[in-house]
């Protein structure tokens, strides 16, 4: 059951805050309800609603206007603000309901002209329908329920017996001029009515108050919940979208995954004329997804369509299944499959871009969304929010297919109208502002990810567009960090010295963004003390995290990098002790000479793979054992202050985190360069390679 979340006390403090302007105060409160709908995935899902308040504003001469506000693209309604609402005068809006037809084109251009600010987000693509409506509030969802209930065979008898009369029902149309003259004319008819039912698309409903609309978006959606829960055992939507990805079968997910996600990125780069373009993936687990994908009509479900017109443009209308049986065949089965994916999905657009004129160019024709029996669902994007958008909105697919399956059937738009969906001129423009970064689609592991080099490490790699996974020992210092880069930033707690540490690093990794591009291997610690007077254990635990913890990252690597077939990066923390001993540090010296050496031995072995292996050589860097009070005591025993002594160098400049994590990332884009270390540090004469 949808939870009703309108608190008085709320909306009182939002309507203090606006001022006393009638117009701020109404727009104030279209924003708190709004916010309430997104706050509930089942209603609203990655963009999959809008909303919209009318009212009156004084232009710059003093005369009073009727205005629109409707919630922009780019917005999404779980964090909107009043800027998402961009202001459009009300009456020629209205005046275009007298044209005959009018085009996608014109109609943005129109809209956009009449926005109170120009540089306003484009209003929504049912800014008409919203217009042409008279009322107040206006609030449109696709929820959960309404999907399933909007999709049956029989959709508009089980919308009577639900509602009787106080929902009126307009067929599928496309959103867009034609469909808002529609939804106008069937209110029209039926002007007592508390909502619309759109078929195959989502519910509207409308009110003089914010709360009024709000309401009946929640009472309506429980009713609906309530009459499928009787045709489905009882089935509810508690469970819904909970982002779980605990994988279960983890030997599953490190086998079929990475091989996945190179047969995915080679079809994607071969698109590009790239040998490989990869992917991030998403993986959703659960006793509803297991059971459903335990379904014996599973393929043909696969094929069968979205829940929601405007989903095709994030999952397309087909998904890849995986069963038991192909995994066991092996990885060229799995590579088969995607293939023929690709193949079918090229020979659908074929037959549809001659229905429409040819008109069309190919979009990427890779699987957006896996079904694999024993693992769950796997959403697969260009990046980690394009991915997690697709498992999100394949988990609500799920549910409507179940319901649906249940009350009568799942029969959403046909292949006609999917295609001019995801062909729809106004969402490719949409996808052609949002430019790939450079690494986007490239999942990127950081060692010793909770101190300052790596932390600035991989919040570099994540401005560029990487999906990054922390590794560190420290729990609370690691999640800390994750939290600090973003939510599709994962914290892998590990103790590299310990026997299958590594392995099981990666292999979360692999679990949680499907595989692995470049490797970060930063963690050490600079121990101290005289060789021949340290402890053998000491040196030896030296050793261990210095040296072996890092060879130990580049096997479990290269074993994903292996399974996905296009190469990959490892990078290594080396030190300028590794050419430079200084007294003392005998005990971190050798052990990073010995990874310097690692650097180029790798190289040579991996090289024949397309994996490149580089290095970089900081010093003086504040991070670890260089904490302030050390510096303090090292500068004082050199009779500097502290900025010299950390500026102690042939540029005079004190050497900072982010500077090793820029030489990082610029050597993880130099495609051709391997058995390379970098020195970072100012200019060290002593420490120089050549």
């Amino acid at each position: 059951m949808r939870q009703n979340r309108w608190n008085d006390k709320e909306a009182e403090a939002r309507l203090r805050d606006a001022g006393n302007h009638p117009a701020d105060q109404a727009l104030a409160l279209r924003v708190y309800s709004s916010r309430l709908i997104g706050a509930d995935p089942d209603l609203v899902m990655h963009g999959g609603g809008n909303t919209s308040v009318k009212v009156e504003r004084e232009d710059l001469f003093g005369q009073s206007q009727r205005v629109l506000h409707v919630k922009g693209s780019g917005w999404d309604l779980d964090t909107l603000e009043a800027p998402g609402l961009p202001g459009v005068r009300l009456d020629p809006l209205l005046k275009m309901r007298e044209l005959g037809a009018l085009s996608d084109e014109d109609m943005v251009n129109l809209q956009r002209s009449n926005l109170l600010d120009s540089g306003a987000p484009n209003p929504s693509v049912e800014t008409l329908l919203h217009a042409f409506l008279p009322h107040k509030y206006i609030d449109h969802t696709h929820a959960t329920a309404f999907l399933a209930l909007a999709n049956l065979p029989e959709a508009e008898a089980a919308i009577a017996e639900i509602f009787g009369d106080r929902l009126a029902v307009v067929p599928y149309i496309m959103p867009g001029f034609a469909l808002a003259k529609k939804a106008a004319e069937v209110f029209e008819a039926n002007p007592e009515v508390e909502g619309l039912v759109l078929l195959k698309h989502g519910h509207f409903t409308f009110g003089e108050t914010a709360r009024e609309s709000y309401d009946r978006v929640i009472e309506h959606t429980n009713l609906v919940e309530e009459w499928l829960a009787k045709h489905s055992a009882d089935r509810r939507f508690e469970t819904t979208v909970k982002r779980k990805r605990d994988v279960a079968e983890s030997e599953i997910a490190s086998k079929v995954l990475p091989v996945l996600r190179g047969a995915v990125g080679r079809i994607r780069g071969a698109h590009h004329g790239l040998p490989s373009k990869p992917v991030v993936m998403d993986v959703r687990t659960g006793l509803e997804i297991d059971a459903f994908l335990s379904r014996t009509d599973l393929d043909k479900l696969a094929v069968r369509g979205v829940a929601s017109p405007d989903h095709v443009i994030r999952t397309k209308g087909q998904r890849l299944v995986l069963t038991h049986d192909d995994i066991a065949a092996g990885d060229e089965r799995i590579a088969e499959k995607v293939d023929a994916f690709a193949n079918a999905y090229k020979v659908l657009f074929e037959r549809q871009n001659e229905r429409v004129g040819g008109t069309k160019v190919l979009l990427e024709p890779h699987p957006c969304v896996a079904w694999i029996e024993g693992l769950g669902i796997v959403g697969i994007g260009k990046d980690a929010a394009a991915a997690s958008a697709a498992s999100d909105i394949s988990e609500q697919t799920v549910e409507v297919m179940s319901q649906g399956e249940a009350a009568g059937g799942f029969h959403p738009i046909g292949e006609d109208d999917l295609f001019d969906m995801e062909y729809w001129s106004l969402e490719q423009a949409k996808l052609a502002k949002a430019a790939d970064k450079p690494f986007g689609g490239r999942i990127v592991a950081v060692t010793g990810g909770a101190g300052a080099i790596g932390l600035a490490t991989a919040k570099a790699f994540a401005r560029e567009g990487a999906a990054v996974a922390l590794i560190d020992f420290d729990r609370e210092a690691c999640e800390k960090a994750a939290a600090s880069i973003g939510g599709n930033c994962l914290a892998v707690v590990a103790d590299l010295t310990a026997k299958g540490a590594a392995d099981a690093a990666i292999r979360s990794v692999t679990e949680r963004f499907g595989g692995l591009d470049v490797l970060v291997s930063n963690a050490g610690a600079a121990v101290q003390g005289n060789l021949l007077e340290l402890a053998e254990e000491k040196l030896r635990s030296s050793f261990e995290l210095n040296f072996f913890s890092h060879l130990a990252m580049a096997r479990a690597a290269a074993g994903v990098f292996r399974l996905q077939g296009h190469g990959g990066q490892m990078l290594f923390n080396v030190s300028k002790q590794a050419v430079n001993p200084g007294k003392g540090f005998g005990a971190y010296g050798l052990p990073k000479a010995a990874t310097f050496f690692l650097v180029r031995q790798l190289a040579l072995e991996l090289g024949g793979e397309g994996i490149r292996v580089n290095g970089v050589n900081a010093d003086r860097i504040r991070s670890g054992l260089l904490t302030d009070d050390f510096i303090s005591t090292r500068a004082q025993a050199r009779g500097v202050t502290a900025s010299d002594y950390m500026a102690g160098n042939l540029l005079k400049s004190e050497v900072e985190a982010h500077h090793v994590a820029d030489a990082f990332v610029a050597l993880a884009k130099s495609e051709r360069t391997t058995a390379h270390v970098i020195t970072v540090d100012g200019g060290n004469i002593e420490a120089a390679l050549r």
